[in-house]
């Protein structure tokens, strides 16, 4: 029989942290600075008021709002772990029940906001298996309170009691990633060095010519491109982590706001490979993975769920990692390459597409600016489509497409030579069958 006080804790259900609504009213706060701050670059405000007390007026309103409707959302919210699921009681005017039963839990990651991080509190955000609307989330918990849960939940997806789990503990880093290193690889980008050449060139013409307000037109987009590049390949990747633990990888990294994220093995629908123009004279590359469930978010719930397996790597340590997500991968396979009659849809780039396939994965390759790589596991194979236009009739051309969910993956063999994509389709529609057997 349980003791009283566990029923009555999960009669009542336990609160998160009371700081809650002090994190969310900042965030609302920084939305609403950032917004204005925007909208005066635009030439837009609020009218005759000066900036400094408008900016004031967003802040001040932002953080009394957001602390007001945090509040009413920490107060109305409560959380019960019992013997089968996890469950999330929330709603201030439409009570709401979430339910998560432990065999439907795929992911468990730790979110810390750089204002949450101040407080020494963290998001929790949970994966099931399903659709769009299979993420939930807990904000916010002290750090080690959000590691202790997520120990906990993971224990029992996996049959384990909490206390015997080894997913916390015993984790083997595989790699960490130097900081300056993910500076130079940013630098040396073909988008970066474009949009810092643009900007230059922009400051340039505008001090030789006296034209300095007609170049702002072009220098806001430019250096906003630029700040977005740093921000998503500096910031966020800044100390990464890559470790091995009982069930999958976990990604540690962040400068200002940090996140650990769960890649389970099982959800593993393919690998991609980045190799920028200049970074392959470095022998450098990137890898992206396929995450079930993740794409279907899209971005608008943060970096969590980043599709960054890699973010700079040399290709010893890729392979070594892709062969431990896809055993049995190789890239050096029987290949169908695009005929040279498929020039003109891409007069240099029809050289290097080629699809193939060995008893294990199916591989796509295309590009010469930045090469992209595609790996999939043949029971990860969705469907396979063969679409062909008017002109590519014409010139006995076809596009193989290779479906996996939404995400960097993209497994295509296009402008093949029509008779060869259609033993292709038919090929790897038995091997999918095969391998899912």
């Amino acid at each position: 029989m349980a003791p009283e006080s566990d029923v009555a804790t999960e009669a009542v259900g336990l609160r998160t942290h009371p700081l809650t609504s002090v994190v969310q009213g900042a965030l609302w706060a920084a939305a609403a600075s950032v917004g204005l701050i925007g909208s005066i670059f635009t030439g837009d405000g609020w009218g005759d008021m000066s900036a400094v007390l408008s900016l004031v007026i967003s802040l001040v309103g932002g953080l009394l709002l957001g602390m007001g409707f945090g509040f009413l959302t920490w107060l109305f919210t409560r959380y019960v772990i019992d013997g089968s699921e996890l469950r999330i009681n929330s709603g201030i005017v439409t009570k709401a029940s979430r339910r998560i039963p432990y065999e439907r839990l795929q992911s468990v990651d730790i979110a810390e906001p750089l204002v949450a991080r101040i407080f020494g509190l963290a998001e929790l955000r949970i994966e099931m298996a399903g659709g769009k609307d299979s993420r939930t989330s807990l904000r916010f918990l002290r750090l080690a309170d959000a590691r202790d849960l997520r120990r906990v939940l993971l224990a029992r997806a996996h049959g384990t009691a909490p206390d015997e789990s080894p997913v916390a503990e015993q984790r083997t880093i595989i790699t960490v990633v130097p900081p300056e290193r993910i500076v130079i690889g940013t630098v040396l980008s073909l988008d970066f060095l474009f949009a810092a050449a643009g900007s230059i060139a922009l400051i340039v013409g505008a001090i030789w010519f006296g034209q300095l307000v007609v170049a702002l037109g072009g220098i806001i987009p430019l250096g906003t491109w630029l700040a977005q590049i740093i921000a998503k390949r500096i910031l966020q990747q800044w100390e990464f982590a890559l470790s091995r633990g009982h069930g999958g990888l976990r990604i540690e990294r962040g400068l200002l706001s940090r996140t650990s994220q769960t890649i389970p093995y099982a959800r593993v629908q393919g690998i991609a490979i980045k190799e920028p123009f200049v970074w392959r004279r470095l022998g450098w590359l990137r890898l992206e993975v396929d995450v079930a469930g993740y794409a279907a978010h899209g971005n608008d719930e943060g970096v969590a769920s980043s599709s960054i397996l890699l973010p700079i790597a040399d290709r010893t340590l890729a392979e070594s990692v892709i062969a431990e997500l896809i055993p049995g991968f190789d890239v050096d396979v029987p290949r169908t390459a695009a005929p040279r009659r498929s020039r003109p849809f891409a007069p240099i780039g029809w050289r290097y597409r080629w699809v193939g396939a060995n008893e294990r994965t199916f591989v796509a390759r295309e590009g010469w600016i930045e090469r992209t790589t595609s790996i999939v596991p043949h029971h990860k194979t969705q469907s396979v489509e063969l679409r062909q236009g008017p002109l590519q009739r014409r010139r006995r051309l076809a596009t193989v497409e290779v479906h996996t969910p939404q995400g960097p993956v993209d497994a295509d063999g296009r402008n093949l030579d029509a008779d060869e994509a259609r033993g292709v389709v038919l090929a790897q529609l038995a091997r999918a069958r095969a391998a899912r057997s």
